[in-house]
């Protein structure tokens, strides 16, 4: 028989692993909603609220079991949380790309199954502890502590170590491989108080041999579930700490960047969104020998900059390492961005009030394929791998042009670097008659995001005139030109801009007359029946773009 201290042990041990695996559950379908349906703080907050208030159901639901099958309910519980919380994730995902209409109910029927399971945990494992510990306030206590416990380690571990380990599918099947680990761990020691002491048992060993098989063939099920998503083959694929990136290539060889799930370039065209993003600012522009380009990680707006001359340095700030380390390794990439982020000296510096980055200077020579291209020996390239709004909110500096290339406001992570704020800064970093670009998404698909856009860098102190040009591969496009207040009127700003004088001759698609044609728009195109602006605190920009997905899909 086992002694009454072994029991408690056991059982707050198994009490502890279970609140680990909990969180862990709830973090790992937050962060496969997000992925998959983007807005990720919504997500989140929707999934952990309904797996809450299923918790909820699950403990009322509890009062219905035995007493006498205390043990096996428990045992049974957790090989079934484990069998549901290991697969979840990789029907959920495959659901989306190959049953998209019934997604919704494939992915709320895994959260609130496992939400409900959850809770019947804590008071089962309480009434099984009620043959140890008699005294409620003692059990009782016992048991919430090594949940709570339980619940921070598993944060902490889903955080640091998890991802670094495995993908999210990945991560789903080792939780439910704990969680039968519980199972089994639980039956050796109350085997005694067990009614079906061999078939639940059994079933956890099934159960476990499905998740292992998962586990070890987890890589290949994530690329045969997201490769439903995508139209062409994924050749490159990678979790990082800030996001999803997807490489795909087409049956004609182009290639297709995709940043949680959104397009953020094709080869096939590009050079029309690059060259738009650049020209139109830099080829009207008095000075341009200080250059900040803020995202674009892509190295693309940086091939476009260094057909320049006379420029003489360029800053260029992407939050993740993945993307600049693919843009200046992947043949395809390196070919389209015409190796403008290779041959670099690399220094490791520790940029002043800013906890991490490094600084990188590339050296132009041009080496092999290159040496056709012209040579800027004198152009320095420095690169910082951080957050942009960190960068513009830590470190000193003034620049003649400031390109801003950040992904879509899609979620409120990225909403914050379209906010009043941000812009607030940027202006501090813009020279007196220096201009800025940002890219502002679909005039026509996601109109409020564009008016919202350059509403907001009006009220940050901007004059701000509004350009767009149709591109294949995302149709009807816009960007905000800007210069300080005081320094352009409406009129001024645009006879700059449609009067360049040094567009390159190496462009391939954007001419003077085009950029001018890009300046008109339709009769009431920029009206708008909202005056609201963007803020830290109110990201309204990410409430318009779902808003504008919402009338595509």
């Amino acid at each position: 028989m086992r002694s009454p201290r072994a029991l408690v042990f056991v059982l707050g041990m198994s009490m502890l692993f279970v609140g680990i695996c909990g969180i862990s559950y709830e973090y790992t379908f937050s962060r496969l909603a997000s992925d998959i349906l983007g807005n990720s703080v919504k997500q989140w907050a929707i999934v952990i609220g309904l797996m809450m208030f299923f918790m909820g159901v699950g403990a009322d639901l509890q009062k219905y079991f035995p007493d006498r099958l205390n043990v096996d309910n428990f045992i049974l519980l957790e090989i079934i949380l484990g069998l549901l919380g290991g697969i979840g994730p990789s029907i959920t995902l495959y659901a989306f790309g190959a049953f998209h209409d019934h997604f919704i109910i494939i992915h709320y029927f895994f959260i609130c199954s496992i939400g409900m399971l959850i809770g019947l945990e804590i008071p089962l494992l309480t009434r099984v502890n009620e043959m140890t510990v008699p005294s409620l306030k003692h059990n009782l206590g016992l048991i919430l502590k090594m949940d709570y416990i339980g619940s921070f380690i598993g944060a902490l571990v889903w955080v640091f170590i998890l991802p670094k380990l495995f993908n999210v599918l990945e991560i789903s099947f080792f939780l439910g491989i704990v969680n039968i680990g519980v199972a089994l761990f639980t039956w050796v020691w109350f085997y005694p108080w067990m009614q079906y002491k061999k078939a639940i048992p059994l079933a956890g060993l099934v159960v476990m041999a499905i998740l292992v098989t998962g586990l070890v063939n987890g890589k290949k099920i994530t690329l045969t579930s997201e490769q439903m998503l995508y139209q062409d083959p994924i050749i490159y694929s990678k979790t990082t700490e800030y996001q999803r990136i997807v490489i795909t290539r087409s049956h004609s060889d182009d290639l297709y960047l995709y940043i949680n799930g959104h397009l953020q370039f094709s080869s096939m065209d590009e050079y029309i969104y690059h060259e738009f993003l650049v020209h139109p600012v830099l080829a009207s522009a008095p000075h341009r020998k200080n250059i900040l380009v803020l995202g674009g990680g892509d190295g693309l707006a940086i091939r476009e900059i260094l057909k320049y001359e006379d420029v003489e340095r360029i800053t260029l700030v992407d939050i993740d390492p993945e993307v600049t380390r693919l843009a200046a390794e992947v043949p395809e990439w390196v070919e389209m961005n015409k190796g403008s982020l290779l041959n670099a000296k690399v220094m490791e510096v520790a940029p002043s009030g800013v906890s991490k980055g490094e600084k990188t200077r590339l050296v132009q020579r041009g080496i092999g394929h290159f040496r056709r291209e012209k040579i800027h020996d004198q152009i320095e390239v420095h690169l910082y791998n951080l957050d942009a709004y960190a960068f513009v909110q830590e470190l000193s500096g003034i620049y003649d042009i400031i390109v801003v290339d950040f992904p879509d406001p899609n979620s409120d992570e990225l909403a914050k670097l379209y906010s009043l704020e941000f812009y607030s800064l940027l202006k501090k970093k813009l020279a007196f008659d220096g201009m800025l670009i940002q890219q502002s998404s679909s005039p026509a698909r996601a109109r409020e995001v564009f008016l919202i856009i350059g509403r907001t860098m009006k009220a940050a102190g901007f004059e701000c005139l509004p350009i767009r040009q149709y591109i294949p591969s995302f149709g009807d496009w816009g960007w905000w030109i800007a210069g300080h207040d005081n320094r352009f009127n409406p009129e001024g700003l645009k006879a700059r801009i449609s009067n360049p004088t040094d567009l390159p001759t190496e462009v391939r698609y954007i001419t003077k007359d085009l950029i001018n044609s890009s300046l008109e728009f339709g009769k009431n195109a920029l009206d708008s029946p909202f005056q609201d602006i963007n803020t830290l605190l109110d990201k309204r920009v990410s409430d318009h773009y779902e808003k504008a997905l919402a009338r595509l899909r």
